[in-house]
């Protein structure tokens, strides 16, 4: 097997057909296979995906029990692959299908383990854009992320490296930060953007602050380190204003209220109190999670056997 492209499912009756038979004319004469993952699509999409694997012989179906999210689908399917190279496309249509023939041209030099794609004009919506930057700019300093390399969902990654994503066994993956756990040998290519065909993103606010605190808390010690030194600091700043009010009271220069000094000792100690406590409950409830044995999905139905 040349090429396996995973797709995410998620109420995309009325694309995912299309998407299908476009790839099977931008791929021929490839030996390819695509594996499509429904994502507890409350439409017609799981009806849609089995009719596509009964009418064409590259195409894998698994249905999940229920929505886990976008990475718990890629997840899935990635395990469900068997191509010297992996591409991961959404099902929208944003990125045209022909694209990926660009992302394997790179691929095949043989110099990269991941081609991502970028684009010259992003067509999603200002909150998808602000929410892409954020997420973008957290990942720089969390897991080592190039500043100049766009974390793209459409994205080739090589079978040695798809691999060892696949042994990851918790219950919140990010394959980008998966991907920065196995390589630094990234690189991307432009290729076109295209406004959604049909309907809109699921990218919500709340989303966009549990991938925020997934990429914080579960790929990275720098929040933990972050505080740690802010702690170290308000110690030493809370030493050496202490010593400052002791030699102020001796000599008699300054006068202090000592309401006004309980009080700034309380609101003080109790913020930072807050603030690591806060930290360590998202890192305690992380693990918590992970070994609590909650798998990241639980498969439907899989109507072809891997092989």
């Amino acid at each position: 097997m040349n090429l396996s492209v995973v797709i995410p499912v998620y109420n995309s009756e009325r694309t995912i057909g299309p998407l299908v038979e476009r790839l099977q004319t931008c791929l021929a004469g490839r030996m390819f296979e695509i594996v499509l993952v429904n994502d507890g699509s409350p439409d017609r999409s799981e009806s849609i995906c089995l009719q596509l694997e009964k009418r064409f012989t590259t195409v894998r179906f698994v249905s999940l029990r229920r929505n886990f999210g976008e990475f718990n689908a890629v997840l899935c399917g990635l395990n469900h692959t068997r191509g010297q190279w992996v591409v991961i496309i959404d099902d929208d249509f944003q990125n045209p299908p022909e694209a990926i023939l660009t992302l394997v041209a790179c691929a095949e030099s043989g110099q990269y383990d991941v081609v991502y794609s970028r684009y010259a004009q992003k067509k999603h919506h200002w909150f998808r854009n602000l929410g892409s930057w954020l997420v973008n700019t957290v990942t720089t300093y969390s897991i080592g992320k190039p500043r100049d390399l766009y974390l793209s969902s459409f994205k080739l990654i090589q079978r040695e490296v798809v691999d060892e994503i696949i042994r990851y066994r918790g219950p919140y993956p990010y394959i980008d930060g998966l991907i920065f756990r196995v390589t630094r040998n990234v690189t991307s290519v432009e290729v076109p953007h295209n406004p959604r065909a049909e309907g809109r993103s699921n990218y919500t606010f709340q989303k966009l602050i549990g991938l925020v605190l997934n990429v914080f808390i579960g790929y990275s010690l720098w929040p933990i380190r972050v505080f740690t030194v802010l702690g170290a600091m308000l110690f030493g700043l809370g030493l050496l204003c202490g010593l400052l009010f002791v030699l102020a009271w001796l000599t008699g220069t300054l006068t202090f209220s000592g309401w006004s000094l309980v009080l700034w000792a309380i609101g003080t100690g109790l913020g930072v109190q807050l603030l690591f406590l806060g930290v360590l409950g998202e890192y305690l409830g992380k693990l918590f999670m992970a070994y609590s044995g909650l798998p990241p999905y639980v498969e439907k139905k899989s109507e072809r056997a891997k092989e």
